[in-house]
């Protein structure tokens, strides 16, 4: 209840504080002033920015947008993302908003929630959502899985996005909507496997390859590594009998002698080691 109270707070907060400075006389920002925090955008389909984008074209702003002042002289967007882009494609260089005093806290728990309700918000938004809310407020997953109206299997799998190596996850962060959580569970399992770097591969050929499919990425990074092809054995013969045969496979190289002499096979491996020696000491030099 602590956890749903302080959330209810956080964004009524922020609507009111909209709702009061919807009237008041806002001032032109500098789009070149303003900071976005990745994540925090209300996601729009397509089509829905292109006639957001089409109106804003052809009529003035309506609504300000929100922004509070930043201790560099630059100004962090509390809500407005899409606007701003939209002004930002037609060109314009600055944007009607209200500066207000707010709380980082209460801005993260109102822009989640908000996102948190866009059936456009991918998973991989979602999972950083969740991750930065939990890091502002403190609240545990299950507080904040509780207070979203999410299940336990829900949120876990949301939250198997943590497991991916970090170049995986700066690879999504261009393109959060090419990997879902159900997959992102099967990968990070395979991580948990030791197999960190395959599925860092497979996931930027996900975000890089169109036509690669979250099932092929899965099934990329469970693939064995092919082994490197053996050469051929090399066959050493005295007269018309096999004296013994050189292999190299994987990085190993092998000798078969046909005859058993002890003897004679230990001198090899001295006149091998000291070959191999020499010819070390060669090049160093």
């Amino acid at each position: 209840m602590d956890a749903q109270n302080t959330i209810n707070l956080a964004h009524n907060r922020i609507k009111e504080l909209e709702g009061q400075l919807a009237q008041r006389s806002a001032r032109e920002l500098d789009l070149d002033l303003l900071v976005e925090v990745p994540g925090r955008r209300r996601k729009l389909t397509a089509e829905q920015f292109g006639e957001l984008k089409s109106n804003l074209a052809q009529h003035p702003l309506s609504t300000p947008i929100l922004v509070r002042s930043l201790s560099d002289g630059k100004y962090e967007l509390v809500a407005g993302h899409n606007r701003v882009s939209a002004y930002r494609e037609l060109g314009r260089k600055a944007i009607l908003a209200n500066v207000i005093t707010v709380d980082e806290r209460e801005v993260e728990f109102a822009a989640f929630f908000s996102n948190l309700l866009s059936p456009s918000l991918s998973d991989f938004e979602k999972y950083w959502n969740f991750k930065r809310l939990q890091e502002i407020s403190g609240l545990s997953r299950t507080e904040i899985s509780e207070s979203a109206g999410l299940s336990k299997s829900h949120v876990t799998r949301i939250f198997s996005f943590d497991a991916l190596p970090d170049d995986a996850k700066a690879a999504l962060s261009e393109k959060p909507e090419r990997l879902g959580s159900n997959a992102a569970q099967k990968l990070a399992a395979l991580v948990a496997a030791g197999k960190a770097e395959k599925v860092a591969e497979a996931v930027q050929k996900l975000v890089t390859d169109s036509s690669f499919t979250q099932d092929q990425a899965v099934s990329f990074a469970t693939q064995k590594p092919v082994r490197a092809a053996s050469s051929p054995a090399t066959v050493i013969r005295s007269g018309k009998k096999k004296y013994c045969e050189i292999s190299a496979r994987n990085g190993v190289v092998g000798i078969r002698f046909f005859d058993g002499d002890a003897k004679a096979i230990d001198k090899w491996a001295e006149r091998i080691s000291q070959l191999i020696q020499a010819e070390m000491g060669s090049e160093s030099e």
